[in-house]
């Protein structure tokens, strides 16, 4: 996802679990404003068992995606839920210009192997299939014992004007996890920045779908494209952010489950009305039938008490349409507006009196107007209102299951308006962008899987500069640099309004050097300091990362070279601030909890092409 300017993902429950994400001051959790579908099938999970909005991209190859295209802000009637802040369209290739089969080995036990093998079956019909296996122990004191298989089978083909593909997905995942780590365990020499104190966290996923796309060109000029997909989903992961704090014989070990499945369908159809008019307009609908969603007390483990265990049932339907108008060659705008609606049936089992049904609507506009100053520079004004559902459980719940007590309840939107003034300059060789936004949400509400309750957070507004660059001079070389600056504040009176966990400033860039047979690469990464707590007293520190690469061909075969975290920078990947209690502290304690980067790494790759 880092191919994105101005996004950062991070991970600090081990690599079988969504990343967090960040981009425009947003702590995105795991997806709850970042839309991220691939080949057409939506990737975020709803009144997820571990966070609304659930992202998990760790099934998928990162050698058989072809493109991705990406849209910024609420801009876009196309995008739906979850997409505040960003939304990411991921294609994979319908063919490889060449097949291949890759070996990687690395420090700290690193094991990959990954293939991918296209044939035409006849003039019109290819058959494209990939397959990646990987195990991973990490430098941390606790193996991670990573196990990981991820498949895809993706039947193209061609008959007249329509086009269509059909893919099969696979993967499933194991995994043993550190998680952050109490800072004051390390200062006092407890434990090493690679340490833990539960060994039984970690976590086992898997995800299979079938998917099929079709599209046609009408003779009158416009385009339909129907998608539809069927997704079967299991999630298990334990973890324990407070260690001894609630349970001081057992601990706070927890364990949340997810097992669904998920099917749903779009169709987009685009036509020109005249030389200077073009209609966009599309529905979609999802339902989400899951079978059990669970949170439990658990030891070694085994669950030893049911905090909260549900099954639900949720659908959404949407339509939405756009009007693109060019009022001069130099001068073009859109009107844009969204539909949609969300329901949920919620089936209480630990807690009959949590269940019941909720539903509600929600329209959006947008609009658009960019104008062609000069050749080189473009000036463009967005706005638009957009949304990201809560977990349908937060919109039944009446008393609060760890407690006991009464439970306020939420919407199902939580609704969301955004505006940005953007400047774009292109060269030959040279292409740079410059945005200035603003975004609001009305309440960053979200229903907390790690107490099976609800969280009423204050309403945010954001601020922000983004500015990209890529330039080109030769053949030889390629560059980019992305900086993006973010004050969010929340959105009350008082002076604690720093909002948790927003990054104020990401920065990336690289550089691409190609001297046939020889490739050089290097990328920087790097996120500034963010809040930790509302009052402002408490600040994570700056993480910045140098990743090298070099490859060199030879006939068939390529050879490849990683130094991952280069100059062994002992920054973190991740930092909370919460109280925690160790089981020989009398008292809970405030303190940072950190997982850190890992340190220099050197991997090694071979590829057979053929």
């Amino acid at each position: 996802v880092e191919v994105i300017p101005g996004v950062v993902a991070t991970q600090h429950s081990g690599e079988g679990k969504a990343n967090q994400y960040f981009l425009r001051g947003f702590n995105l959790d795991h997806g709850s404003d970042f839309a991220v579908s691939v080949d057409g099938v939506p990737i975020n999970m709803r009144s997820h068992g571990h966070g609304q909005g659930y992202l998990d991209l760790n099934s998928f190859i990162p050698e058989v995606i072809e493109r991705v295209d990406y849209r910024k802000g609420p801009y876009f009637p196309s995008n739906g839920d979850f997409s505040v802040a960003a939304s990411a369209r991921y294609s994979t290739y319908d063919t490889f210009e060449r097949n291949f089969i890759e070996a990687k080995i690395g420090e700290n036990d690193y094991y990959r192997l990954v293939g991918g093998y296209s044939t035409a079956l006849n003039d019109t019909n290819d058959l494209l299939i990939a397959g990646e296996y990987q195990s991973y122990d990490g430098p941390w004191d606790l193996p991670m014992g990573l196990e990981k298989l991820s498949g895809l089978a993706k039947l193209t083909g061609q008959k007249g004007d329509m086009r269509y593909q059909v893919s099969l997905t696979g993967y499933d995942n194991s995994w043993n996890s550190s998680d952050q780590i109490p800072l004051r365990e390390v200062q006092n020499g407890n434990l090493s920045r690679f340490g833990f104190i539960d060994d039984d966290l970690g976590g086992e996923t898997s995800r299979y779908s079938l998917s099929s796309l079709l599209s046609w060109d009408h003779a009158s000029g416009a385009t339909t494209e129907l998608s539809a997909y069927a997704v079967a989903y299991d999630f298990t992961l334990w973890g324990n952010f407070t260690l001894f704090l609630e349970d001081p014989v057992n601990g706070d070990e927890i364990q949340q489950t997810d097992e669904r499945t998920y099917y749903g369908g779009r169709i987009l159809h685009s036509l020109p009305i005249t030389d200077q008019l073009d209609l966009t307009f599309g529905g979609e609908t999802r339902f989400d039938d899951v079978s059990e969603v669970g949170l439990f007390n658990s030891v070694d483990r085994m669950p030893v008490n049911t905090v909260r265990r549900d099954s639900l049932e949720e659908f959404s339907a949407a339509v939405w349409g756009q009007a693109d108008y060019q009022f001069t060659p130099d001068l073009r705008g859109s009107l844009g507006l969204r539909g949609d609606y969300v329901s949920g049936d919620v089936t209480a089992i630990t807690l009959p009196i949590n269940s019941g049904e909720a539903d509600d609507t929600l329209l959006s506009p947008s609009a658009a107007l960019a104008w062609r100053a000069t050749d080189q520079i473009e000036l463009y004004a967005n706005y638009g209102e957009g949304f990201h559902t809560n977990d349908v459980r937060g919109a039944t719940i009446q008393i609060d299951p760890a407690t006991g007590n009464p439970a306020d309840t939420v919407p199902l939107f939580a609704k969301a308006k955004g505006a940005e003034l953007g400047a774009r300059f292109e060269t030959g060789d040279l292409k740079t962008t410059i945005a200035l936004f603003h975004l609001e949400l009305d309440s960053e509400l979200i229903f907390v899987g790690d107490a099976g309750t609800t969280e009423v957070n204050d309403a945010t507004v954001r601020n922000g500069v983004e500015a990209t660059a890529f330039w080109r001079p030769n053949e030889w070389f390629v560059g980019d640099l992305a900086l993006s600056v973010t004050d969010g504040k929340l959105d009350i009176p008082g002076p604690d309004t720093k909002i948790p966990n927003s990054i104020e400033t990401v920065l990336s860039g690289g550089a691409l050097f190609r001297f046939d047979p020889l490739t050089l690469s290097a990328r920087l990464r790097h996120f500034g300091e963010s809040p930790l707590i509302e009052d402002g007293s408490v600040y994570s520190d700056p993480t910045t990362v140098v990743n090298l690469g070099a490859t060199y061909d030879w006939n068939d075969i390529t050879l490849g070279l990683e130094v991952l975290n280069a100059f062994d920078a002992d920054d973190n990947d991740i930092t909370y601030f919460f109280e925690s209690q160790l089981m020989t502290e009398a008292n809970p304690v405030e303190d940072i909890h950190f997982k850190p980067v890992e340190p220099r790494q050197i991997r090694f790759s071979v590829r057979y092409n053929f």
